[in-house]
């Protein structure tokens, strides 16, 4: 069908004026980044940290389930479930390709090899959560945005959409790629381990620890920071046998000894060595943590959403518990400046010393921000050639991209905590990407704007 006159003037009007429209939304983030970080920066000191970081658990606790719930369940239908399929599909793919790119920064670039695993998964896991939602939420801000007048419900609807393969990824791969290296884990005489020290008080911890996901640090299991796989699939081993379990022995590591043998441990000696250990490291992932407020929000709009009976009640404005939703709504207002200020107190604490050595910090903040935008723009528009993507969803094709553009997930410093590895190299790195990335942002999102807007 033709376009109307009328669309036709407001397509020409957008493609005109997209640096305007791709600018404003950013500048409006700076400025309440640049807020946060007066308000918390060492000089004046006009909001203590423990006042970021109760924010930061507001945000997680509150906030952005209550903004999940509200536009994912509106939004959310079978229909759409499977049209949606290559949101949580391009957060795999980004993932590996970054994984990819990380480990060309890492041979070409050359970290202390203790930071090599570190180097490939800070430049593979990006910030697909709040930063993405913040940006969104600041582009649809303004009435007049170029995507229509549903562009804020569809768009956090997109991001949030994305979230649960994110968290899986954060306590698989991410927990697993952080974990402490074999040859670099200090193991002292009486068999007790060195470890980077932590600061044991809530309020000295830096505010990036618990900026994003709040509270994962303290989520503490058995073997979170030591060399786990390691000491499972090591055939040989640099450190002494007495401080390292044999695998064979880690099945019984909750069993009291000496006991009778049971049916299960009868089981584990028949099965092969490989598969015990594979689901020796399996049972010792901490999946049951991914439960937290934001995934309770998403699998509650997926079951509320695509139930109609159950979505006719709760959302619309005839609907009996409106006055919910509508009380849900005004919490979610919160989020997209509440996330920022944290931002911006997270950079008024200024970057730690590193290790990992600035022509690495370099490499994974010029791959990150800068080579990996590029290589996303070519896998949406092939994926969008090959009729992958929803036709003539402008939204849509934004949030697949910022997905390759924003820097690394702030999660990697609650990660890098939990496992008491690259913790300071961890808080160096996110600091300077998320400065550089004030203007890779910039950069890319005019770009964007300006493919998009031209087929709008």
């Amino acid at each position: 069908m033709e376009p109307s006159s009328a669309e036709s003037q407001a397509n020409m009007y957008y493609s005109r004026h997209y640096l305007v429209y791709a600018v404003l939304p950013l500048l409006k983030l700076l400025c309440l980044t640049v807020i946060g970080l007066i308000l918390a920066h060492p000089r004046t000191q006009l909001v203590p940290k423990a006042t970021f970081k109760l924010l930061s658990k507001l945000v997680f606790a509150l906030f952005l389930p209550c903004t999940i719930f509200i536009h994912l369940g509106e939004t959310i239908t079978v229909q759409n479930f499977l049209r949606w399929w290559f949101i949580p599909a391009n957060v795999l793919l980004s993932t590996a390709i970054g994984c990819l790119l990380g480990y060309l920064v890492a041979k070409i670039c050359k970290p202390p090899q203790e930071y090599f695993r570190f180097t490939i998964i800070a430049t593979a896991f990006g910030n697909t959560g709040n930063l993405p939602l913040a940006i969104v939420g600041s582009v649809c801000h303004s009435s007049d945005n170029p995507f229509g007048p549903d562009c804020y419900t569809t768009g956090v609807s997109y991001v949030s959409f994305a979230q649960w393969v994110a968290v899986f990824l954060v306590y698989t791969l991410v927990y697993h790629m952080m974990e402490p290296p074999l040859e670099y884990f200090d193991v002292v005489e009486d068999g007790g381990e060195i470890q980077e020290p932590l600061p044991s008080n809530d309020l000295s911890r830096p505010l990036l620890v618990e900026a994003e996901w709040p509270g994962m640090e303290d989520r503490e299991t058995e073997h979170c920071k030591t060399p786990f796989i390691a000491r499972v699939f090591a055939s040989v081993s640099t450190l002494s046998s007495s401080s390292i379990p044999d695998p064979d022995s880690l099945d019984s590591l909750e069993e009291s000894p000496p006991a009778p043998r049971s049916p299960k441990s009868i089981r584990c000696l028949a099965e092969p060595r490989m598969v015990r250990k594979l689901r020796i490291v399996a049972e010792q992932t901490p999946v049951r943590y991914v439960l937290q407020p934001p995934m309770f929000a998403i699998l509650l709009a997926f079951l509320v959403g695509m139930v109609p009976p159950i979505k006719s009640v709760v959302y619309g404005n005839e609907a009996p518990l409106a006055f919910l939703t509508d009380s849900l709504q005004i919490l979610a207002q919160a989020m997209v400046p509440s996330v920022m200020l944290i931002l911006g107190g997270m950079l008024a604490e200024g970057p730690n010393e590193s290790l990992l050595g600035v022509r690495t910090t370099v490499g994974i903040t010029v791959a990150r921000l800068l080579v990996l935008p590029l290589v996303g723009t070519g896998v949406v528009y092939l994926a969008d050639q090959m009729n992958f993507l929803i036709p003539d969803d402008q939204m849509y094709r934004f949030v697949l991209l910022l997905q390759y553009t924003t820097p690394s997930a702030i999660l990697l410093g609650a990660v890098a905590s939990l496992r008491g590895y690259a913790v300071r190299e961890a808080s160096a790195m996110l600091f300077w990407q998320h400065v550089f990335a004030l203007f890779s942002l910039s950069i890319y999102v005019i770009i964007y704007f300006k493919i998009l807007l031209s087929y709008v």
